[in-house]
């Protein structure tokens, strides 16, 4: 049985929010809970409380033990740009880009 929880529009770029997916990648909930409290990242507390999510979801809807459960799945996808404007010298302007982060986290019992 598979719990999952899902966040998506974090303004955190994908490519830095995934620095703290690796991390957690395939390690135990709690391990998982306590290393992201220690991290010292943007994007380590939205995580942290999506994994929170997902394990009451694994709990509460799917009656697995919290013990055994670790994470098997830990997806960052790119979501929309948002794009703004910055003027510059002779009346040009450059485009910034605020990129946002789809993260999806599947969580699964360890057998034995």
């Amino acid at each position: 049985m598979k719990a999952t929880a899902k966040l998506t529009m974090l303004r955190v770029a994908p490519r830095k929010a995934r620095l703290v997916a690796d991390l957690i990648r395939g390690k135990d909930v709690s391990e998982a809970e306590s290393l992201l409290k220690f991290t010292n990242r943007r994007s380590s507390k939205p995580i942290l409380k999506l994994l929170q999510s997902a394990k009451a979801n694994a709990v509460n809807n799917h009656d697995m033990f919290e013990d055994s459960l670790y994470i098997s799945e830990i997806r960052v996808d790119e979501g929309a740009t948002i794009k703004r404007f910055l003027p510059r010298a002779r009346g040009s302007a450059d485009v910034m880009r605020k990129r946002t982060s789809h993260i999806n986290i599947i969580l699964e019992e360890r057998n034995g």
